[in-house]
């Protein structure tokens, strides 16, 4: 019989006299049982449990599993105290912060940071430059419905995206900024057209207090899609 370490499982079957063994636990407890059976030379053992070892103990001798089931083992091993634990915690220094729920500036944290607060821009300022771009590709692929209008919703979400720094546009926003570049589509309209984009993974929604929001997955952003 092979020699094994840690938790094992022993097998034997004997269809002859349907007689079947199954044993687990401590190769030695295993091994020990076996032999009280007379069943030595017969059937099979297999670990049944890769043995782990800590690598960050400190310094700490971590005993092999054969070592720890002896009865010489000193158990008092295992309370030994780290190397390198470092200094003893001082509650004392770490800053309490107390203030009423809801208080926190977040501009204000933002900006001690040196992090700028997003700033959402003016819809007319949008307009505007959409009206100063170039007409774009239609969107290629035969799951576009409108590929024109498509299109144009891409700029006006990349330019939402990467020129200002804001995720998503209220379903109102879009309408009021490219409705006439969107086929035409408004209210419950184009509120089907954008579901219809966000079930293609073209888009994601954002769910505001008061309203929906639209913003553009990046495959598709890209082009991707």
């Amino acid at each position: 019989m092979a020699e094994l370490r840690g938790q094992v499982r022993y097998r034997f079957r004997s269809d002859e006299h349907d007689v079947k063994v199954l044993i687990e636990g401590s190769s030695s407890w295993v091994k020990k049982t076996v032999a009280e059976l007379g069943l030595e030379g017969v059937g099979w053992m297999m670990p049944i449990a890769s043995e782990m070892r800590a690598t960050n103990t400190s310094g700490i001798e971590i005993p092999d599993y054969e070592d720890a089931e002896s009865e010489d083992f000193d158990e008092t091993k295992l309370d030994q105290k780290p190397l390198d634990m470092g200094p003893t915690p001082d509650p004392s220094r770490i800053p309490i912060v107390r203030r009423p729920i809801g208080q926190l500036n977040l501009v204000e944290e933002l900006e001690k940071i040196g992090l700028q607060v997003p700033v959402r821009p003016d819809p007319i300022e949008l307009m505007e430059a959409l009206e100063e771009m170039e007409t774009p590709l239609p969107v290629q692929g035969t799951m576009s419905v409108d590929p024109m209008a498509e299109a144009w919703l891409r700029e006006l979400l990349h330019l939402v995206v990467r020129e200002h720094g804001i995720t998503a546009l209220k379903t109102e926003d879009i309408e009021e900024i490219a409705s006439k570049r969107l086929g035409g589509r408004e209210g419950t309209k184009l509120e089907v057209w954008l579901e219809s984009l966000f079930s293609a993974g073209k888009l994601v929604k954002v769910h505001g207090g008061d309203a929906t929001g639209w913003g553009p997955s990046p495959r598709w952003l890209i082009g991707k899609m």
